[in-house]
């Protein structure tokens, strides 16, 4: 028996002992309403959440082809609307995400207004923008069932029983819309109580993976932007615990926590680690300073000098106190990052890199793999690359390599519009389409995501509106560039006030009032106009 009949029977016994005065409720109306209430706390959503993901990893590491992706996103409704169109377009979620990324937040859900990706926006906007995401998939979860259950209704009143038992079938096989949330918590906002704190937030809201970075908090950078410093491997080691610790309090044991290296583009550091004995990981970390060595003569006043192997070596300091790294270390620093990481309570690695290669990332993952073999990476699609110059240089620099004649093109202008039917761009672009496939096969890439693309589609998509819209186009350019589309393709919102839950509003009216109810999805409701 399903979960549907049995909360029927249960709903119906305890009916029967309340007696006359629950003569008014309907047991399959409340079996409906916790249907549609599936899930009733975040921490309930991140246990979900967490088994998925944990299962999907295990799959991974079978077999390589069946990586998971997400998309960023900034509001409720739009991860909403990401959902209901993986299951309309692909009838499954099953290794889709969503993914919460914090440049999004800065930029657009700070009290502060738009901000850059550098951990000055509220922390408590992290976990406030997870549990409004999983809000309005729960919201999508009722609003669906909600038809199915009018569906259900409009059958049984009409005889079909086989039709009945389909429609019921549907209802008890309900896949919701609830998946799990990659989120970022950037470099900690703060020291590792702080780190502890918001991590317990974000977990309380639905988070079952928290994705930390190893720069310093209050030099927190955009990994795609200069002046990224990072901090010793024991200090961002004290965060992961602190990670660790949140989902172990509130009983998440399962809960996944990606640790982020951005040493790749990281030429700096604000401390020298703390070293006891030579090769151990603070000798690691420091043995990559840019030094030069001297003699007790040489030093001046206030100079700052490490001793290894009786050499005195003074590490270059900058005006503004940070110690820089060598040039050219960046690969190897990203290596021991994540090979450290992973050997004290990781459970994933993202590496964050300057352009998408996957022969590069090959490269670092397979140097990882010689001491953890099933490491696993989220790698981060980012909008910050221009993939459409990237990849054609790649595929030029490749053509010359194999002697193929490249004189027809200009690589460092090979974006241009009149490149687009050759046979490079063509060659390009099919690398493009394949490059999750690619590294995921290749690279050891168990997540692929898009940090930021509704940032994107919302400017662009509002653009097209508006330079039709403002100039001599008027309600052509709405009409015909989203309202006609949306009937067309199949757009749920396109009935904006049954998504909005004016429906599922309808039906608890009906619940509560019966045949007194005033519902507003009537013969004069305008939606009726949406076939």
């Amino acid at each position: 028996m399903s979960a549907y009949q049995n909360d029927i029977k249960a709903v119906a016994a305890l009916k029967e002992a309340a007696g006359n005065s629950w003569s008014a409720i309907n047991p399959e109306y409340v079996a409906r309403m916790r249907a549609q209430n599936r899930f009733k706390t975040g921490l309930e959503i991140a246990q979900y959440t967490a088994d998925i993901m944990r299962k999907d990893m295990a799959e991974y590491d079978a077999d390589s082809s069946v990586y998971t992706q997400s998309l960023g996103c900034w509001h409720g409704f739009i991860g909403q609307q990401k959902l209901i169109s993986i299951k309309k377009h692909l009838k499954t979620t099953n290794k889709r995400y969503l993914y919460l990324s914090g440049w999004m937040v800065a930029a657009l859900r700070s009290d502060f207004g738009p901000l850059p990706d550098q951990s000055m926006h509220e922390k408590t906007s992290v976990s406030g923008l997870i549990e409004e995401l999983y809000t309005f998939l729960r919201q999508a979860d009722a609003r669906e069932l909600d038809q199915l259950f009018t569906a259900l209704d409009a059958a049984r009143a009409a005889g079909d029983n086989a039709k009945a038992a389909d429609i019921q079938a549907q209802i008890d096989n309900h896949e919701t819309h609830v998946v799990p949330i990659i989120a970022d918590i950037d470099a900690g906002f703060g020291n590792a109580e702080a780190t502890y704190l918001l991590a317990k937030k974000m977990i309380e809201a639905g988070a079952c993976c928290i994705q930390i970075e190893n720069q310093v908090s209050d030099e927190k950078q955009c990994g795609h932007q200069d002046g990224k410093v990072t901090v010793p491997h024991v200090d961002f080691l004290a965060k992961i615990n602190a990670v660790r610790y949140a989902f172990l309090e509130l009983g998440i044991d399962n809960g996944v926590i990606v640790a982020r290296t951005d040493s790749l583009g990281a030429g700096l550091t604000k401390q020298i680690a703390v070293t006891n004995e030579p090769g151990d990981l603070g000798d690691q970390y420091n043995s990559f300073l840019d030094c030069e060595e001297v003699s007790a003569a040489d030093l001046g006043n206030g100079d700052v000098v490490i001793n290894r192997g009786g050499k005195l070596l003074r590490p270059k300091r900058l005006a503004s106190n940070l110690f820089q790294f060598r040039a050219g270390t960046g690969e190897a620093r990203c290596v021991l990052d994540s090979i450290t990481s992973l050997q004290n309570g990781a459970d994933m690695l993202w590496i964050e890199t300057e352009k998408p290669h996957v022969g590069q990332i090959k490269g670092m993952v397979d140097e990882i793999r010689k001491v953890i073999p099933n490491a696993k990476l989220v790698y981060n699609n980012s909008p910050s690359f221009n993939w459409t110059l990237n990849f054609r240089q790649q595929v030029f620099d490749a053509f010359a390599a194999e002697g193929k004649d490249v004189s027809a093109y200009d690589r460092a202008k090979l974006m241009s519009v009149e490149y687009d039917e050759t046979e490079l761009a063509q060659v390009a672009d099919e690398k493009i389409r394949t490059f999750q496939r690619d590294g995921s096969a290749q690279a050891g890439i168990f997540h692929h995501l898009i940090t930021l693309p509704t940032y994107h589609t919302a400017a662009l998509s509002t653009d097209n509106l508006a330079k039709g819209y403002f100039a001599d186009q008027g309600m052509l350019a709405y009409v015909k560039g989203v309202q006609r589309q949306e009937i067309r393709q199949g757009i749920a919102c396109v009935k904006h006030q049954n998504m909005s839950g004016s429906d599922i509003g309808d039906a608890h009216k009906e619940y509560f009032a019966g045949d007194a109810a005033l519902k507003a999805g009537g013969k004069d409701n305008t939606m009726n106009q949406f076939h």
